[in-house]
Formats: C-alpha cells, sequence, structure tokens
C-alpha cells in the first residue's frame, strides 16, 4: 500500500487520515483530531502529527475549535481533497489486485472442501 501511495508523497496513515476528516466532514459536525484518531483509531499524539506534516503541506487546516479551545478543528484544502481522491484510486486498485487474487485461491480452495465433503457421503 506504502509502495502505491509513495507515488503520491503520502504513507497509509497519511491517507487514512486524510480520508477520515473527509468522511467525518460529510457528517456536518466539527472534525477535530480526537474525533479523528477515535474514527481512525490511531493513537492521538501520532495523529496530532501526521496531521501537523499535513498541514504544512498545504493539504489540512487546524484551527482552534469555536466551541472547546483545548481542540482543533480540522478541514480539508481543495488540494488534500484532490490528493485523497487520487489516493483513494491508487488504494482501490491496489485491494482490488490483492483479493481479486485471494477470491481465486479462495474459489479452489472451496471446491476441494465440496469434493471432500461429497467423498465422505
Amino acid at each position: 500500500m506504502n509502495s502505491g501511495l509513495s507515488k503520491l508523497g503520502l504513507t497509509h496513515v497519511q491517507f487514512v487520515l486524510l480520508a477520515g476528516i473527509i468522511w467525518l466532514s460529510e457528517g456536518q459536525e466539527t472534525v477535530t483530531q480526537a474525533k479523528l484518531a477515535a474514527h481512525a483509531k490511531t493513537d492521538i499524539m501520532m495523529t496530532s502529527k501526521v496531521i501537523r506534516a499535513l498541514e504544512q503541506r498545504g493539504l489540512v487546516k487546524r484551527e482552534i475549535d469555536s466551541k472547546d479551545t483545548r481542540a482543533k478543528s480540522l478541514t480539508i484544502t481543495q488540494e488534500g481533497h484532490d490528493l485523497t481522491v487520487a489516493a483513494s484510486q491508487i488504494v482501490d486498485r491496489i485491494d482490488n489486485d490483492f483479493f481479486s487474487t485471494l477470491n481465486e485461491h479462495l474459489t479452489d480452495l472451496n471446491l476441494h472442501l465440496l469434493k471432500i465433503l461429497d467423498s465422505s457421503r
């Protein structure tokens, strides 16, 4: 996964967090670093460091949350959105390649299991 995403200058974790911001934003709620970390099941400190790096690249904006000044609200920039869309196509292709191979082997396994079941009757 990382080798495919590296062509866009992203790691898998960066992609997951960018996609998470987009996903949570669609719910019309304020996306905070804490909500994003919970959604992505990532450590809050690691999430903060990754978001800081994405902010420095101009992919994400962090602002003090208007409802809780201790929290940082996150928005994705247009550049970040476009990059995430491009990255999701790479991720989909890699997933399809991986799971299609798995499905072929699974079909073979299922056929062998059916033969075993038939022979034991």
